[in-house]
């Protein structure tokens, strides 16, 4: 019995959480909605937001995967994007303004989204005048004042409003494009006049006066093909009566009809190449910036309905519209930011990274978002176990990515040097984590207390630890900077990474106190926790070796200044958790929404890690696309005739090989020692690239590289030893004769 009553008494925090929040929210409901129908039919379809989600993404890493493979080339995707920005968005938006409704807007819902976005506007433009250097600050404040407020509300945000409300509120869809006209027309050309003030700044030309800079932005803003058209819709609206006549409703259809995909493809395009951009100088602003963007953005879109929305007599609508704003705050940055930041030269690497990575962040927060605003029809014990569940299966699958990215570690040789030493120790206690996870799964179902204090200290000790070496590795990269040839000492770096961890998890052990019934394993001792060459005919290459060595002594600094940032973004999540819980008793449904992403991130680590460094460069990518190459091709590439030859490979060397040749000889080949007694005469893959563009044969990097391709196939260069295909690296190339 003492037991029993222990049992009872011994309920876990979140579950009494989850309990309180079914309780109230079902009692709210009773009230207003009696009817069991009208409850299903307010809810959103949850079911349909993952392949909305699988769909959107799944476009923009085809076009991902097309710039990276240089299918498309940078040059070529601007034209892409001039279809998308000047003529299919504006007939989308001319044509949904002819037929928008107004009668069953609730505008209490838009002056809500509109205050928001201006008080972050503010607040961003504040701090980044208060905070940033004199030099730059004016420019600073504009672009990230629009990179805080401008979403990606038409190519990926009205996919995923689809997908949830078409069925049930079929007027949010409208909602869309109402609300971007205010960033359009409202708040980005007052950040256009900070960049503008800047530019007049810097040029030290004062004789132009404001009326003339005001005149500038002004006119900037109407050249806009998004907000003329946004105009003359509205305008079309009462004078066609909300109808496109039938002459030209088809070619309206047409163009508008045309966005959806190619605005994807062309965001998962304009994505290549962006996280070189981003630097250690930069990380502090972009967690700012990215925090600023995906958590107070919707958090004051959501309070703004709760506050202004009187208008509806039902709380389950008002929860409703209330939930619809906070899910529109998390649409990540429209990618016309970064056209901005090119415009006016301001920040462009903060913008550009921020881009991307708000965009992938956005896609698991919307996800949870999405699924636990549906918590009032849900049972309290099947929430538990679905976060439950959520951790067991994503550590299965970040255990699987673990193994293979230290395998790649190891087999790489970088694990002996400064930064990657400390890496494969996080990694370690990554894959630590998710094995104590998996363990977890299983012996809390079981009444065995041994196997779960020793689980738990597994856990919470390899999960401390992931912490821990996300300070080293940052510590290191900030040393490295400094002191080039750093040494450290591995024997104090373990009792740092691994010592201190474990002496945290004793002392909870120690003097913590059971919850009898909890399966969740972030809080299995209650609040105590909370606060705690052929022609190089050597046989030993020396510019091979070169190459190896460059391989191994990469530091991949910008990788690891972005593991750190997410790892980051990860600690300040569980930090807030505990805060939270720590400080509210009941601390709410947005708080449940954190659990689900702190699981995400403690438990799903290994997925950064895989991307990050699983899919070395040298050893898996290019032997994987040579053994490919080889096995579609076999030894026809090596015999084909040169009449075999496509015609666009033949020309490209003719024209090279008569015009070109002898003047790249002479401008980028060196005699370079590759034995003993040997040397020859090559060119790094990067020197050929950037002649290219010098002499103009090609237009960016992506053009130089298909036209180094096409050499390459053609017989006119190689591989010092033709191990690898041309890339834009510091690999060796050599002519033929």
């Amino acid at each position: 019995m003492r037991g029993h009553s222990r049992y009872q008494r011994g309920k876990s925090d979140i579950y009494n959480c989850i309990k309180w929040l079914c309780l109230s929210s079902t009692c709210r409901t009773n009230r207003d909605a009696p009817d069991s129908s009208a409850l299903s039919s307010s809810a959103m379809s949850i079911d349909r937001l993952f392949p909305a989600l699988l769909e959107c993404f799944g476009i923009i890493l085809c076009g991902y995967v097309a710039g990276r493979a240089n299918i498309i080339t940078s040059t070529q995707a601007k034209g892409l994007g001039n279809f998308v920005s000047k003529f299919a968005l504006p007939a989308l938006l001319f044509k949904n303004m002819v037929l928008l409704d107004f009668g069953n807007v609730i505008w209490p819902f838009l002056w809500s989204i509109l205050i928001a976005k201006v008080s972050v506007f503010v607040i961003v433009c504040v701090l980044t005048l208060v905070v940033a250097s004199p030099e730059s600050r004016y420019s600073k404040a504009g672009i990230f004042s629009i990179f805080a407020t401008q979403s990606n509300d038409f190519a990926l945000g009205y996919p995923i409003v689809e997908a949830l409300y078409q069925n049930t509120h079929a007027e949010y869809l409208q909602y869309i494009y109402l609300v971007a006209p205010v960033s359009l027309m409202l708040l980005n050309p007052i950040g256009f006049a900070f960049c503008e003030i800047q530019k007049w700044k810097d040029q030290g030309n004062h004789q132009q006066s404001k009326f003339l800079i005001v005149g500038l932005v002004v006119l900037q803003v109407l050249k806009n093909p998004i907000v003329f058209m946004v105009i003359i819709g509205i305008i079309a609206h009462f004078v066609l009566h909300q109808t496109i006549p039938a002459f030209m409703a088809e070619f309206v259809d047409g163009l508008a009809n045309s966005f959806g995909g190619a605005a994807l493809f062309y965001l998962g395009l304009s994505m290549v190449g962006q996280l070189r951009k981003l630097t250690r100088s930069t990380v502090v602003t972009l967690i700012l910036l990215i925090t600023a963007k995906l958590l107070l953005m919707p958090l004051i879109c959501k309070d703004m309905v709760d506050l202004l929305d009187n208008s509806n007599t039902s709380a389950l609508n008002h929860s409703s519209l209330s939930n619809y704003a906070f899910l529109y705050g998390v649409f990540p940055t429209a990618p016309s930011v970064a056209i901005y930041a090119v415009y006016y030269n301001a920040e462009l690497e903060v913008v550009t990274s921020g881009m991307v990575i708000s965009t992938f962040l956005s896609a698991p927060i919307m996800y949870v978002s999405a699924w636990l605003l549906t918590i009032p029809w849900m049972d309290p014990e099947l929430l538990m176990n679905s976060l439950q569940n959520v951790s067991f299966n994503i550590s299965i699958v970040s255990l699987v990515a673990l193994v293979w990215t230290i395998t790649v570690m190891f087999l790489s040789k970088k694990f002996k040097r400064l930064p990657h030493m400390f890496t494969v120790n996080l990694f370690l206690a990554q894959f630590l984590t998710s094995c104590g996870m998996i363990l977890w799964n299983f012996v809390v179902k079981k009444d065995n207390f041994i196997g779960q204090i020793l689980t738990f200290t597994l856990l919470c000790t390899s999960l401390y630890s992931t912490y821990m070496w996300t300070g080293l590795i940052a510590l290191s990269l900030v040393l490295l900077r400094r002191i080039e040839d750093l040494k450290a000492s591995s024997g104090m770096l373990v009792i740092a990474g691994w010592g201190i961890p474990a002496l945290v998890t004793a002392v909870m052990l120690i003097s913590g106190e059971k919850m009898s019934d909890t399966i969740d394993s972030s809080f299995f001792y209650g609040k105590p926790q909370v606060t705690t060459l052929n022609n190089c005919e050597s046989t030993d290459c020396l510019l091979v070796q070169v190459e190896e060595l460059q391989q191994v002594a990469d530091r991949q600094v910008a990788r690891h200044v972005l593991l750190c940032l997410l790892l980051t973004v990860s600690l300040l999540a569980n930090l807030s958790s505990c805060l939270w819980l720590l400080f509210n008793p009941v601390p709410g449904r947005l708080y449940l929404e954190l659990q689900f992403f702190c699981a995400v991130a403690n438990y799903g680590q290994g997925f950064l890690s895989f991307a990050l460094f699983g899919l070395d460069k040298h050893l898996i990518i290019l032997p994987f696309k040579k053994r490919l190459y080889n096995l579609w091709y076999g030894k026809k590439q090596e015999e084909q005739l040169e009449n075999e030859l496509p015609e666009d490979i033949r020309m490209t060397c003719t024209q090279f090989t008569k015009y070109h040749k002898d003047q790249c000889f002479h401008d980028i080949v060196k005699r370079r020692r590759c034995g003993k007694r040997t040397m020859v005469d090559c060119f790094l893959g990067c020197e050929l690239v950037e002649w290219l563009q010098q002499v103009g044969l090609a237009q960016d990097r992506g053009e130089a590289v298909l036209y180094g391709m096409r050499l390459q196939q053609g017989g006119v260069l190689q591989h010092i030893k033709q191990e690898y295909g041309f890339q834009d690296s510091r690999l060796y190339y050599r002519f033929t004769e």
